[in-house]
Parts: structure tokens; sequence; C-alpha cells
């Protein structure tokens, strides 16, 4: 009888483990459901590609949510894609933007589970998203088509074969394990040509922190003595007798700013506090899993030092840890908050002079970008020992910038695109990229770049950058972060292409804390600038300039032009418009005045179509057909 019931049993643990070993397919893989990895999953799926998106916690948003940082830092004044979704999302969920306005880091505070149930809504409402929680990557290899991935999940285990995989992890782990080159640390002077970059690399990245949500209870919350704690340690996190001022470089500020700084809609308190507060250092990037658990502990430590200096040196003695703001036992977040990562090689590496002085450039790698930021070069390194020997790279001043869109494409890997901080650019330049609205857009980028991807039958390196870009337009995209160009305005996507083109250049400039890009579209077109579009159209044939730069000048011009360099005559359409340019435009166009930049746009993508006319390379550099 024993062995009857024992063979049964045996059948039946085989027929259990068979049903365990599920094979699934899906056209992209996006593993890591944090900022960047939510916006690639949205956007490749939103281009009507099967994309199964993993991700190892409960939560999805990342550094904005499961690390606990919802104050939002930079792109204020400009929402491009996901990020501008992701920003009305909030405004409506709280009334309005002045709500949003409850702590002066940000114009954007939130709680981090409204951000969690936000994106769980975005991922939700595309059908073609399938979601794993709790899902570890265990291995992952290259096939001669796509990916083979090993996946342990809470219920079971399965394996998954895809044609485009996306690193969409917070430290890179997976580009790692598929052996793409990458860099980790400082570079040297020498290594992009930035000269303010440290003369020897090293091995530095910035300070971790591990945030905390603090709650007023009006009752006395002090928590034990954290084990090694010294107040000195503190001393300068603000105004204080007890700070040696001479040995401060950054600005203190009175106490109460600790608390004020990070203020959430609830009342809640953010501490994510980088004078001499919570910030932690460690390189933890190349640990284990085993090892890093440790460092992540010993940086929780470091933040509950400092809040026992808030309760017991600064007064706060009613504040302590908000309970139930996390899924955790301990009321930590999630995850640390994470600033810097590995850094692949890929085709394109973005580096501070590219951010500085986009136009003075070899490659024109503003022409290929996908996303903006308007944060400073923002570095976190005072937590480290060594910390007076590292380069001062607190709001390093750049203009607004673009991300091109070779630094998401490693230089080795086919069929592999990376996201969220571990993108191709510069240790420098990691300090303004790494902002959540930039991260959120990057990933949105690669949400494309996938899709085309499959679409096409390529690998992302072929895709045409500009098919990626008008994607991103069209879906509300920025490829270049102009201020005085929102994008509800009716010339934005011209505007966009023109600039893309490098025919008209913006205008990059320090206003205050703000870094900003100008378009200039009511200015008169200059000589100058007319030199300087003649100069980069010359790519498409040998063409004289214009008469003058009165408007009927230039219009009859780009008339001529287009007859002697394109095939096709100007449909009939066209020339009805000509006949009533005013009305076309949309402004008054007096044949005698000068023409402005904006209707020398407008002209110049209606009737020529530089953009789409004229191909370009990951570099920025146009193609020309031999």
């Amino acid at each position: 009888m024993n062995r009857i019931l024992n063979f049964f049993l045996a059948i039946v643990l085989i027929l259990f483990c068979s049903c365990e070993k599920v094979e699934l397919e899906t056209d992209v893989l996006v593993i890591g459901g944090g900022t960047s990895g939510v916006a690639a999953a949205l956007s490749s799926a939103r281009q009507g590609v099967e994309t199964t998106l993993l991700e190892q916690g409960p939560w999805l948003g990342g550094m904005l949510t499961a690390a606990g940082v919802s104050a939002v830092d930079g792109n204020t004044k400009l929402p491009s894609g996901i990020w501008g979704e992701f920003r009305d999302s909030l405004i409506y969920r709280y009334g309005s933007k002045k709500a949003l306005q409850t702590g002066w880091v940000s114009n954007h505070l939130f709680e981090p589970s409204v951000g969690n149930q936000i994106f769980q809504n975005m991922v939700k409402n595309e059908s073609l998203i399938t979601t794993y929680f709790g899902a570890l990557v265990t291995h992952i290899e290259k096939k001669d088509k796509g990916w083979k991935i090993e996946v342990s999940a809470p219920e079971k285990k399965f394996t998954l074969h895809a044609k485009i995989v996306i690193d969409a992890t917070e430290l890179g782990d997976i580009a790692a394990q598929v052996g793409v080159p990458y860099d980790l640390g400082m570079d040297s002077k020498a290594a992009h040509g930035e000269d303010i970059a440290p003369e020897v690399e090293n091995n530095v990245i910035q300070d971790l922190t591990y945030v905390m949500i603090l709650e007023d209870y009006g009752r006395d919350m002090t928590i034990k003595k954290p084990k090694d704690y010294d107040p000195e340690l503190f001393y300068c996190s603000s105004q204080s007798d007890n700070c040696q001022k001479e040995s401060m470089i950054r600005t203190l500020w009175p106490k109460d700013s600790l608390l004020s700084y990070g203020r959430l809609p609830n009342g809640k308190v953010m501490i994510n506090w980088p004078i001499n507060g919570n910030d932690y250092y460690v390189n933890a990037v190349e640990q284990t899993e085993e090892e890093r658990t440790k460092s992540f502990e010993k940086a929780k430590l470091k933040s509950l030092q400092f809040l026992y200096y808030l309760q017991t040196n600064l007064g706060f003695n009613t504040h302590g840890l908000s309970e139930g703001v996390f899924p955790t036992s301990d009321n930590f977040p999630l995850i640390p908050y994470h600033r810097e990562s590995r850094r692949i090689r890929g085709y394109t590496t973005l580096t501070v002079n590219d951010v500085a002085q986009p136009y003075e450039q070899s490659m024109p790698l503003y022409r290929t970008g996908i996303a903006v930021g308007d944060y400073p070069v923002d570095h976190h390194h005072a937590s480290h020992p060594n910390a007076a020997q590292l380069p001062e790279l607190h709001f390093y001043p750049v203009p607004s910038y673009s991300v091109p869109m070779g630094c998401l494409i490693p230089i080795n890997t086919d069929n592999f695109i990376v996201a969220e901080k571990s993108i191709s650019v510069t240790n420098i330049t990691n300090g303004t990229t790494r902002l959540q609205p930039v991260v959120l857009q990057i990933g949105q980028a690669a949400g494309v770049m996938a899709a085309l991807s499959i679409q096409e039958d390529i690998s992302p390196a072929k895709l045409g950058v500009r098919k990626v870009q008008t994607q991103l337009l069209n879906a509300g995209g920025y490829l270049l972060p102009y201020l005085d160009v929102p994008k509800n305005h009716p010339r934005f996507k011209v505007y966009q292409r023109i600039g893309a083109t490098g025919i008209l250049k913006g205008t990059g400039m320090n206003v205050g804390w703000e870094n900003q890009t100008w378009f200039f579209p009511e200015k008169e077109l200059t000589q100058s600038d007319l030199d300087h579009a003649l100069s980069v159209m010359l790519v498409f044939d040998k063409i004289s300039p214009p008469v003058s730069l009165r408007n009927n000048d230039i219009l009859l011009w780009l008339i001529r032009l287009h007859s002697s360099i394109s095939p096709n005559k100007l449909p009939p359409d066209w020339i009805k418009k000509i006949k009533s340019v005013s009305e076309f435009l949309g402004v008054e166009f007096a044949p005698m005045d000068n023409i402005s930049r904006g209707n020398f746009a407008v002209l110049l993508d209606e009737i020529i179509d530089p953009f789409n006319r004229q191909p370009i390379d990951l570099y920025g550099k146009y193609i020309v057909s031999q």
C-alpha cells in the first residue's frame, strides 16, 4: 500500500515540477520597475508591442516612490512626455499645482504611496503589459534571436524568451551580467577633456541615502540612542554654535528648514538632507546581494543617528518615523536612494562639454536628443572619507540640455538597451542626468526604441534617429529644452524639428539657479543666423544665399531651393498656401519686413522638411548618400 502511495506521490511531484517549468515569450522585456523601467514599459506597450515588466519589489516608481524621494528635482517648466503625464496625474490627485508646493526643495512634492498608485494604474491601463512583482532574474543569456531569461517569482519559476531587453535596474546589474563594458567612479580629466574632472580617475561614486518620512505625533517620540552615535557628525547640518563654520563650503540653513525642506502634502516630512545629514557613502555597486544588504543597514543606521540628533539636539522630539508609509517592518523605504550606478560605454557618451557648449563640439549630439533636463550638475560626496580632496561639484551651472539617443545603446551588445542611471554619460554629467524627470524620459525613449526595433526587425543601433524622435514628439516629448516654446504651443513640433537639425541654434544660459535654453522665435533672423543655417544646409546641396532677409525674398528662395533639391514639385495645395502666407503662418506676413526666426523655421519645415529629408547617424552627423 505504501509503495502504491509513494508511486502516486512521485507522479504528482513529477507533474507538479513539469508544470512549474513554464516557458513564456515576449517582444520586449523591461527588467526593473523603477522610475525608468515603468516609463519604458508604458511607452513600449503604447507602440503596440507585447511587453513584460519584472520588478523585485511590490511597488513601481523606484526612486520616486520605493526610495521615498517624493520631491521632484528639475524640469518644472519642461513637462516632457511621461514626466508631464505623471505630473498632471499628481495635480489631478491633489487638486492644483499649488497643492504640490508644500516644501521649498521642489515644486512637486507628493506622498510616495500616491506616486506608486499612479504608476500602478498607468501600467494596468495598458493591456499589452504583463507585470511580475517579486521577480528576480537568476540567469540571462544571449541567443541567436533575442534573449533567454530565467526568472524566480513568488509563485513560480519560469523562463522568458525576449527579443529586446531593457536594463532598468537601479545599478545596471543586468548590463554587467551580459558583459556590457562600463565605467564606475570618477573619470580622469584626460578621459573626456572635462576641465572640472579630477586629474586621476578613482572609484568614488555619489553618496546614497536612506530617506526617512517623519510624522509629528504630538508626544515624545525620541528613539533609543543608536549604535555609534556621534552628534559631531551633524553639528553643521544647520546653523549651530557647535558648527565650525570656517570648514563649510555650503550654506547653512536655520534648523526649521530641515523640516520645511521636504514637507509633503499630508503634513509629513521627507528627510533627505544633504548637508551633514543622512547621506551615506558606500560603493555597493560591485558588492554581492549579501554585502549590499549589510551596507544598506549601515545607511539606515546613519539615518537613525540623524533622526536621534533631530530629536535630542534640535528639539524635534515629537517627530518620529511615520508608520505604514511603506510596506516595510522598520518604516524605512523599500530601497535606498541610489544617485549613481554603472555607466555603460555606449555609441555616444554625453560629457559636461556637450552639455555646456553643444554647438561647439565635433559631434553635434544635441541633434539626436531623446530627453531633456535643466538641473545643475549636483554631486553628493560630503560623506566620503576624503571629501575635501574631491572636486566641488555642487550645483555646477550648465544650460539645459538634451540626452543623446546613442547613450542608451551599448557598443557591443545587440538587442539590448540601457536606461535608468546607467546610460553612457561621464561621472560628472551623471550629476544632472540622474534626476527623476530625465530618467523618466530616458525610460520612455528606451521603450520607443525597443518597440520600433521589434516592428522593423532590426537592432536598436540601426534605428533611424528621426523615427525615434518623431514618436517621442507625437507623445508630447521634448527633443530640445526650449523654455520659451511649451509643448502646447502650436509650433512646438516645428521648432523642435528645426532645432534638432541644427539649422537654427538655441541659446543656453543660467539665470540664478535656473538652467535655460531659448529658441527666441519672435526675434528677427540675423545675418549670423542665416550664415550658420547655410553652413548646415550645404549638406543638402550646393546652394546660394537668398537676396535678403526680407519675408518675400526668403519665401521665394526656399521655393527655388525646393525645386533644385527635390524631384517632386510642390503640391497644388501648397501653391494656395503661398498665395495666403499670412493665413498659413497664423501671423501677419509683411513681404518687405525681415523674417522672424519662428517664421523662417515654419517655412523651412514646410517647404524643405530638413528634419525628415536628411537622415542623421547616432553621432548627430548627416548621412550623405554617395
